[in-house]
């Protein structure tokens, strides 16, 4: 078999352990001299390979690759980049495979969610009818843990851990001046479809008398007079009412109860901040004093708190989609599989991208209380392994280490630039 070199590229919003898949890849590869020659990775994603912008990993020390564990972000960088529709404009990925070609790489790696998978699907297939086979192998990632088949999306483990810590923490806070002071407090998560984040949060009591006393999901309808009832209802009881809040909650008819009135790169609605809109609503029907946060990339940037069963899996990942390419695998992605949940035990499946591609995974309703506003026991039982296990990174002078790359860029070999 020939030696061909591969190309890795992270997509998308970046997780606490999306290096660790990065790491699992890389040390994979580095362990089969025979068959993948080197490993480039695309400088700020799918944009680096359009660019021809690829770093050459084989620059980096086995210690340097080793500390990507512990490393929170992208450490090549990821974008938000929508690749054309491929029936209108195949230019965008033409263009891939030329550069592919002209550093003999084949093998493709894309680490991201749904739309990553798509892009991955679709490089495996016009490359075929270009004459220049790629081996297309999807890394799972997306701390919405919307991906389909999967039981569960790495980077997500870990966030949950830090949503459900950070309610618990403020929660106390609370609880301990509500008596004078402040009464509500509203913790804004990500998820602008699918609920699961906000669920974590969930995690930090047990009981309805135990915060987060409302919980919202985007899977449930908003209901501003429910909702204000609730919160009212939980001061009487408790003193005090916290709620965790999906960004992407919304109305009945399906206006986001934050909705900013611009799109993003991919044309989802921009949203503007769900919690200080839920603050205004409990200050101007209640008059009750609140605070209010919003975790936003905090939450996913948080490794010095990431669930070791998130670590492993997230690396596990990586690890296989190499071993699959090596395999003869195409156009797959590595899936978590659950086998039972106390104690948890898990292994690796493959799902076609062909089915995985922009899916999302939503909340099952039973999963979501009667009322709307908790989890169930089920939620619960689902959840917990997901953010068990420390991984603390190692410190020096009282921060993380983290990873520090070289990221020296390959020469480029096309003539030809290409503005993205």
């Amino acid at each position: 078999m020939a030696i061909k070199n591969a190309f890795y590229a992270q997509s998308g919003g970046v997780t606490a352990v999306i290096n660790a898949s990065a790491c699992g890849v890389i040390e994979t590869a580095r362990k089969h001299p025979d068959q993948i020659g080197k490993v480039y990775a695309g400088r700020n994603g799918i944009i680096g390979a359009l660019r021809e912008e690829l770093i050459d990993t084989s620059e980096e020390s086995d210690d340097a690759i080793r500390a990507l564990m512990h490393t929170p972000g992208g450490a090549f960088g990821s974008c938000r980049y929508k690749m054309k529709n491929l029936t209108e404009n195949r230019r965008e990925y033409e263009r891939l495979v030329e550069v592919f070609r002209a550093h003999d790489i084949g093998y493709f790696f894309y680490n991201g969610g749904g739309d990553s998978q798509d892009t991955a699907f679709k490089v495996s297939q016009i490359a075929d009818k270009m004459g220049y086979p790629i081996t297309c192998i999807g890394v799972p990632k997306t701390v919405d843990n919307d991906l389909p088949f999967t039981d569960c999306c790495p980077g997500f483990g870990s966030v949950a851990k830090y949503v459900a810590t950070s309610t618990l923490e403020a929660s106390l806070d609370i609880r301990s001046m509500c008596e004078s002071s402040t009464k509500v407090f509203i913790l804004e998560v990500m998820g602008r479809h699918a609920g699961w984040i906000a669920a974590a949060g969930g995690l930090a009591g047990n009981g309805r008398d135990e915060p987060p006393h409302i919980i919202l999901f985007p899977e449930i309808p908003f209901e501003r007079e429910a909702f204000l009832a609730r919160v009212e209802q939980s001061v009487k009881d408790y003193g005090y009412c916290v709620v965790v809040a999906s960004e992407g909650a919304q109305y009945e008819d399906g206006r986001f109860v934050a909705d900013a009135g611009g799109k993003d790169a991919f044309g989802h609605t921009q949203l503007g901040g769900v919690a200080p809109t839920l603050a205004n609503m409990v200050k101007q029907a209640l008059g009750y004093k609140f605070h209010w946060a919003v975790a936003d990339y905090l939450q996913r940037a948080a490794r010095h708190i990431a669930s070791a069963t998130d670590v492993e899996q997230a690396y596990t990942v990586g690890q296989k989609a190499v071993e699959m390419a090596l395999a003869g695998k195409q156009a797959v992605m590595p899936i978590i599989v659950r086998e039972q949940s106390s104690p948890y035990r898990w292994h690796i499946g493959e799902a076609p991208l062909s089915e995985v591609a922009n899916q999302e995974k939503k909340m099952p309703i039973h999963y979501i209380s009667d009322d709307g506003f908790g989890i169930t026991e089920d939620c619960r039982e689902y959840l917990q392994p997901l953010i068990e296990g420390e991984a603390f990174p190692p410190f020096e002078n009282g921060i993380p280490k983290v990873a520090h790359l070289k990221n020296v860029l390959a020469e480029k070999k096309l003539k030809t630039p290409f503005e993205v």
